[in-house]
This record gives C-alpha cells, sequence and structure tokens, in this order.
C-alpha cells in the first residue's frame, strides 16, 4: 500500500468589514479574515496539507491570489477542487488532523459543524476530520488577537 503524510499551514489577519468563515462555516465575530478570496484558513491550510501530500505543490500554485478568479471565491470550492486533483492523480483522502490556532472567537462550539461541513465538500466520513483549538497564550500575532493561524495533517492512500 502506498500511503503518504502531507502537511499545511496557513494564517490570515483579523480585518474589519469581512465575514468570518472557517471550516467552511460562517462564525460570528466583530471581525473576519483578510484574503483574496473568502480567507477560510482552516481550509487553505488543508488544501496545502492535501496538494502536498500528493506531490501537487501548493494552494497557490492552482489557485493563484493574482486570478480575479478567485477574487472573494468561497474556499469551499478550492477544497472541492483540490478533491478533485487528489483523485485524478489516483490518491484518497484517509484522515485529517487539524490544529486552529485563534484567542478569539471560542471555536468549541463550532467544530462539529466545520467536520460535518468538510466532510461533505471532500466526500469522506466526518470521523475522519480532526479538528482541534487552542490559544498561542497571549504569545505572537495570535496570542496579540491579529489573525488566526492553523496546522493541518493529512493521511492520503494510492487507489
Amino acid at each position: 500500500m502506498n500511503i503518504r503524510v502531507g502537511f499545511g499551514y496557513d494564517v490570515h489577519t483579523f480585518a474589519l468589514g469581512r465575514e468570518l468563515w472557517l471550516g467552511g462555516i460562517k462564525i460570528e465575530h466583530s471581525l473576519g479574515l483578510l484574503g483574496h478570496s473568502d480567507a477560510d484558513v482552516l481550509i487553505h491550510a488543508l488544501c496545502d496539507a492535501l496538494l502536498g501530500a500528493a506531490n501537487l505543490r501548493d494552494i497557490g500554485f492552482h489557485f493563484p491570489d493574482t486570478s480575479n478568479e478567485y477574487k472573494n471565491i468561497d474556499s469551499k470550492i478550492l477544497l472541492f477542487e483540490t478533491m478533485k486533483l487528489l483523485r485524478q492523480k489516483g490518491y484518497e483522502f484517509g484522515n485529517a488532523d487539524c490544529t486552529v490556532c485563534a484567542e478569539e472567537p471560542k471555536l468549541n462550539p463550532h467544530i462539529p459543524a466545520m467536520q460535518k461541513c468538510l466532510s461533505e465538500v471532500m466526500g469522506v466520513d466526518s470521523d475522519a476530520i480532526s479538528i482541534k483549538a487552542t490559544t498561542s497564550e497571549k504569545m505572537g500575532f495570535v496570542g496579540r488577537k491579529e489573525g488566526i493561524a492553523v496546522y493541518a495533517t493529512v493521511l492520503i492512500s494510492k487507489i
């Protein structure tokens, strides 16, 4: 069996006048995240992990932030297209382990909805998507409430 591991990391700064999208769901908060797309930092890290595991480069290569085609795009579309690329290369998703680093808002109540949304977009079982939330103990840009960072690890296998 040919299995591969991928790692993804992404950060976005908070911005006024933007909606906060995380894990494919809208979360009520006074600030959103700044980005060319909807700035869903969790989906972006997950896409990078998937693409990296299959040696398909990175999210910026496939969906450049210099293209008007992706301006304000729903990141769920990027994840769906990433899964298509993965499967076209003969791989299938095994599982993901994602860690969201944010001082605010509190994310634990939203995790089941994120897992459900991501699993539907990806066409996988929601039990295969682990999402954890943590803080930076008030250290660094996350600790100063300037933005959110996400780490994602995935396992894929050749079918």
